[in-house]
């Protein structure tokens, strides 16, 4: 697998939307420094596991910048190949001495780069994902010579593994489900893609940092992130893939996401500050306690922020927890503690400017979302660490954290439900992730506010809150099951 990169799109500072009005509401924060990738060398192994290239596919996506930017596209090799034959019928398609086959495969792969070319020039792309196995010499050599023809920049990622037991649990996983293998048991699915891969051992050339290839950037994942190699990292794309690669693992897990119960502040419909739990806040503490006694989650970990209202959430559970100042409630600068009608009575102007285009306004000496996604970094990657993890947070910073796992963009992100006194498992699974949203029957005021109709500065005080929740108690079903699916590490 490799990625191409449009020339243009190396500069941290090119990677954000600067708008020329209003820089210091509109602005957004510069990118950190790229991190420093460890360069101990490993040995090569043999075998290629698709789920390796499907992870490293996620993480191109989540590493390109953040979620306000579509410059990134994946060009699968293996959609454009079912499209050319249509339908696939065993391992025999990827002999290397089969001809017809051969051919096929290469024209497929020339007509993706094409289209590769297309998009970073002429769509103004920024990143493209070639996801493909790229397993000799004379195939990477070509998408050189591509990358070198049209002066884009190319970053390699090769996933190998000669784990029996990884490679089994690999097709089981996500073979079961490819369209390759539709309607087929698993017995069949797994005889043929183990000789899918002898296929591809017989000319499997590995990448070599020491000799042919010590001039390519290039991460060797090996087994699954047990061991990594790192080549030639030159800048601040490259590092970010890096840094992503080597803190995720694909163990099974589930995130637990939870707002804090209702405060104080949330019934009387005022953003931010630092209250306590209402009643009905405290008794969704007892109701969560009892939720987590029945799920019996092995090694569950719990993290809070540092505000009054996730910590008096947490204490009711009876277990350590620990506090993270970064998953603090997005900061409404002056409108912190204000109701919505106090925001339109005092600042018209900031309300109007927040509801057209709300991912990246920032509030007078306070944040945006844009800042907030910069902010909880650090949260995702501890979380692509961790096993299983309840996060009591706030309902801007479980947005951030939903979107990530569930792939949403910049427009949709701050407008995602998170409602109170409801759990929000999220479990990784192959090319995807299964949300289910579980309401714990306790009620509570509905704080989700929806984009108004009318968001010019002269609109009428009427139009302007139109959208505003009348803190009625919020109604949900006692159970919802999303099966959605993303492009998730």
């Amino acid at each position: 697998m490799c990625m191409c990169m449009n020339m243009t799109s190396q500069s941290p500072q090119r990677l954000s939307r600067v708008y020329p009005h209003r820089p210091d509401r509109h602005t957004p924060r510069s990118f950190e420094n790229g991190f420093d990738p460890p360069l101990e060398p490993s040995h090569r192994s043999l075998r290629l596991t698709s789920r390796g290239r499907r992870l490293a596919v996620a993480v191109f996506e989540a590493a390109a910048g953040d979620m306000s930017l579509p410059v990134r596209k994946v060009f699968n090799l293996g959609e454009y190949r079912r499209e050319a034959v249509k339908s696939y019928k065993s391992f025999e398609f990827f002999r290397h001495d089969n001809e017809e086959a051969m051919k096929i495969r290469k024209q497929c792969a020339l007509d993706a780069l094409k289209d590769v070319k297309t998009y970073l020039t002429d769509e103004k792309g920024q990143i493209a994902v070639f996801d493909a196995t790229n397993t000799t010499r004379e195939r990477r050599d070509l998408i050189l010579s591509f990358v070198r023809d049209n002066a884009f920049k190319v970053f390699f990622v090769e996933s190998v593994c000669d784990d029996p037991e990884v490679i089994a649990a690999n097709i089981k996983e996500v073979k079961v489900s490819s369209p390759d293998y539709a309607e087929c048991d698993q017995d069949r699915i797994m005889d043929d893609f183990l000789k899918r891969i002898k296929c591809y051992e017989i000319t499997y050339e590995p990448l070599d940092p020491d000799n042919y290839d010590k001039d390519l950037s290039f991460i060797k994942v090996i087994n699954v992130g047990r061991r990594f190699l790192v080549n030639r990292v030159q800048d601040y794309i490259q590092s970010k893939i890096v840094y992503y690669l080597m803190n995720i693992h694909v163990y099974p897990r589930t995130i637990y996401l939870s707002r804090h119960g209702e405060s104080e502040y949330n019934s009387a419909g005022r953003l931010g500050g630092d209250a306590g739990l209402s009643h009905r806040g405290k008794q969704y503490a007892e109701a969560l306690h009892k939720f987590v006694e029945e799920q019996k989650i092995p090694d569950l970990k719990v993290w809070t922020s540092q505000l009054k209202r996730t910590i008096q959430t947490a204490e009711a559970l009876g277990v350590p927890y620990e506090q993270w100042k970064i998953l603090n409630e997005l900061d409404a600068g002056v409108c912190e503690e204000l109701t919505y009608s106090e925001i339109q009575d005092r600042y018209p102007e900031e309300f109007a400017l927040r509801d057209q285009d709300k991912y990246h306004y920032r509030y007078p000496g306070g944040e945006s979302y844009q800042d907030l996604v910069q902010r909880v970094e650090p949260v995702i990657m501890e979380l692509e660490r961790q096993g299983n993890v309840l996060v009591i947070a706030h309902q801007a910073v479980m947005r951030c954290l939903i979107a990530y796992f569930m792939d949403k963009g910049a427009d949709e992100l701050p407008y995602l439900k998170c409602p109170l006194h409801t759990v929000l498992k999220l479990t990784p699974v192959a090319y995807g992730c299964k949300m289910e949203s579980v309401y714990l029957n306790v009620e509570a005021v509905n704080t989700h506010r929806e984009r108004p109709l009318n968001v010019s500065l002269n609109r009428t005080r009427e139009e302007a809150l139109s959208t505003v929740p009348h803190q009625k108690h919020s109604v949900f079903g006692r159970v919802h099951l999303h099966r959605v699916h993303c492009n998730l590490l």
